[in-house]
């Protein structure tokens, strides 16, 4: 009885990861990040291959039971390895390089990053760290060694060193779907990075008594950091969403950070208080991010109150000031949990406790951070 395969339909509903057979040594693959694509599974010579056919919104189910057929012809009637011939045609082919892929990967993914600056951020880093290694390399020619050689001289900083591996996984993995190279990502492998000491879960705060004598200090630095960190401390805002604040975002008293930018992926009111105002009327107006980087039309680095809190000598994170806040307002005010949960943009745990409290307390919350605010200007507003 012959076997029955599954048609375009049935095919476009998959999306659970693995292979899904389409015809005779012929699947559709999909991938652990959701993209799919044709497959050529064989054996030669006891072992198992797998040829890459194409990206599936690139060829149709007919074309690609075409080509299918033709590399069965070449394994079953020439005695040909189909994947050899393929590589053989790549070579005799000029291939684009690592750098022009990783552009294309770029180009084709940055509409669907949250925030301007990843684009700024992936090509910053390749610059400093990974075309000068293997910019101008073959993508086909990109190898385990190639992928080392990147990596061993930035170990010492192994944020950067893991967020690098990951980037060219994603360009490889890119190129790869578009029958640029193989499908053995290199920058996959286990072992590439050393292991890591594991990090404490929660982040490094400082007491909310030392907050008045910080934020004197901070105040004294000039750095966009140093400002982009007291926004953040007078908004009780995440440091992404205070870094990447922009003008737009901005109507008097009140910042509302779209969706696309939280990590709950839902709007948020913040009310401003006075000296969260003040802040922003003396910050220059350069572009639509409020706080810009050292490029035109960027934001200023995330990182960067980070790094200013270590130049500081503080042993402390930029989102442990989420922490103080917290603490403050459980040990020195009245205010109701649920109204410190909401003005930290925190989701309400309970289903039905959520489905009763759809305002955002905006009135409320702007009481208490307008009392923040006065205590992190060394004013005790009690």
């Amino acid at each position: 009885m012959r076997r029955k395969y599954p048609g375009v339909k049935e095919l476009a509903k998959l999306t659970k990861r693995g292979r899904y057979a389409v015809g005779p040594n012929l699947y559709m693959q999909i991938s652990e990040w959701g993209t799919k694509a044709w497959i050529f599974r064989y054996r030669i010579g006891g072992r198992c291959r797998h040829m890459g056919l194409g990206p599936y919104d690139l060829l149709s189910l007919a074309e690609a039971r075409e080509r299918g057929y033709a590399a069965r012809r070449q394994l079953k009637i020439d005695g040909v390895d189909p994947l050899e011939v393929k590589r053989q045609r790549r070579l005799a082919t000029p291939s684009k390089t690592f750098k022009q892929c990783t552009l294309e990967c770029i180009a084709a993914n940055e509409d669907g990053w949250r925030g301007g600056s990843s684009r700024v951020q992936w090509l910053a880093e390749f610059e400093r760290n990974v075309f000068p290694k293997i910019g101008d390399m073959p993508i086909a020619a990109v190898d385990i060694a190639a992928v080392l050689g990147v990596l061993d001289p930035i170990l010492k900083i192994p944020t950067v060193a893991a967020r690098t591996k990951n980037r060219i996984a994603q360009v490889l993995d890119w190129a790869a779907a578009r029958e640029l190279r193989s499908h053995d990502n290199p920058a996959k492998r286990a072992n590439l990075l050393p292991k890591r000491r594991r990090r404490p879960s929660h982040f490094a705060a400082l007491p909310y008594v030392d907050i008045p004598l910080f934020v004197a200090e901070l105040r004294r630095s000039p750095e966009m950091a140093a400002r982009a960190l007291e926004f953040m401390i007078l908004t009780a805002a995440r440091p992404s969403e205070a870094t990447g604040a922009r003008w737009s975002e901005i109507d008097g008293q009140t910042w509302t950070v779209p969706g696309a930018r939280m990590k709950g992926g839902r709007k948020h009111r913040v009310p401003l208080s006075e000296p969260a105002v003040e802040l922003l009327i003396n910050l220059p107006r350069e572009g639509d991010f409020v706080f810009p980087g050292r490029f035109a039309d960027t934001q200023v680095d995330k990182s960067g109150p980070g790094r200013l809190l270590k130049r500081m000598g503080k042993h402390i994170t930029a989102h442990g000031f989420r922490s103080t806040f917290r603490d403050w307002a459980a040990e020195t005010t009245n205010t109701p949990n649920h109204v410190v949960e909401q003005a930290l943009a925190h989701a309400i745990g309970n289903a039905v406790e959520a489905s009763y409290r759809r305002g955002d307390l905006f009135e409320k919350r702007r009481r208490l951070m307008a009392e923040w605010a006065k205590y992190c200007g060394g004013q005790d507003g009690h």
